[in-house]
């Protein structure tokens, strides 16, 4: 009698130990369980932690609460200014009720997916070249709307969109080369003229400052000579002073001025010295404007 206790004990024991292995589940702390008893949604969502279920007829289907990180396949599509482009990016969501995730949808992944590829074709057909290269900030959360409205009756949530990269023909990219490229010597010029604008105003009042010191004008040219000198392989040719030209000047202007006497003077002048030469002895040597002659008078 006892020995057949035992075995009913043991027997029981065990049944015990498989019912709770069968019926024991451990739900992660990123993770909820959603119950269905016989096919039906069960009220409530098991938490994280040690859970039990009767076996057989409970059945727990566990759902990850963290971001889902998904690439959206690259999209071709053509702008709004006719122009093909390619164009991926990525979606992050996240499952807020699990109960809605798992009864309305068959696939919640799947159907995000292709609800974020229907949507970036859409932002393609909408937008312009330079809007998708320059506003992505507007269209991610253009983007972001599209999906999420849909999304929500799934009990999933998007967190965010991001446009990764917008692919161009390689003629559009050549294109824009040489646009980029007129653009940037446009502002070199404008800005070279600009300087050179302002370079002539601050000339013009260097100017106007040494026509009221002309000696400034020689202490800048010694400056600029001091300059070249500090060059080794250089031939330094020094210029004739402006000073000095406009005093020869104002002596050629003075000599030309000068009265007509003074000119008949210096014409009579030979005449005087040819009359004293002819005075003197004729043994001495006669003062002549030619040597060679001179000397046959000597002799």
């Amino acid at each position: 009698m006892v020995e057949e206790l035992v075995a009913a004990g043991v027997t029981l024991a065990s049944a015990g130990l498989v019912y709770v292995a069968t019926a024991a589940r451990v739900v992660k702390q990123y993770e909820r369980g959603v119950v269905f008893r016989l096919g039906k949604l069960r009220p409530e969502v098991r938490g994280p932690g040690f859970t039990m279920i009767v076996p057989g007829v409970d059945k727990m289907r566990k759902v990850n609460m963290q971001i889902v990180t998904m690439p959206i396949p690259a999209q071709e599509g053509i702008t709004r200014d006719n122009v093909t482009v390619r164009v991926d990016a990525v979606v992050y969501f996240k499952v807020t009720a699990p109960a809605e995730a798992v009864v309305r949808v068959e696939d919640y992944r799947f159907a995000v997916s292709q609800m974020a590829q229907t949507s970036l074709r859409s932002i393609i057909g909408k937008s312009e070249l330079d809007d998708l290269l320059s506003s992505r900030e507007k269209l991610n959360q253009g983007l972001e709307l599209m999906i999420d409205s849909p999304a929500v009756e799934w009990g999933v949530t998007i967190d965010r969109v991001e446009i990764k990269d917008v692919s161009l023909p390689e003629t559009m990219k050549r294109s824009m080369a040489r646009q980029a490229e007129a653009d940037r010597e446009r502002r070199a010029r404008v800005i070279n003229a600009d300087a050179e604008l302002q370079a002539s105003k601050k000339l013009a009042e260097a100017a106007h400052q040494m026509s009221d010191a002309p000696a400034a004008l020689q202490l800048r040219l010694l400056q600029t000579v001091m300059a070249v000198a500090a060059e080794k392989n250089s031939t330094l040719v020094l210029p004739i002073p402006v000073e000095l030209l406009r005093f020869l000047e104002k002596g050629a202007q003075v000599a030309a001025s000068a009265p007509e006497s003074g000119g008949e003077a210096r014409r009579a002048a030979p005449v005087e010295s040819r009359t004293v030469q002819d005075e003197l002895p004729s043994g001495e040597a006669r003062l002549d404007p030619e040597p060679d002659v001179s000397i046959l008078r000597q002799e």
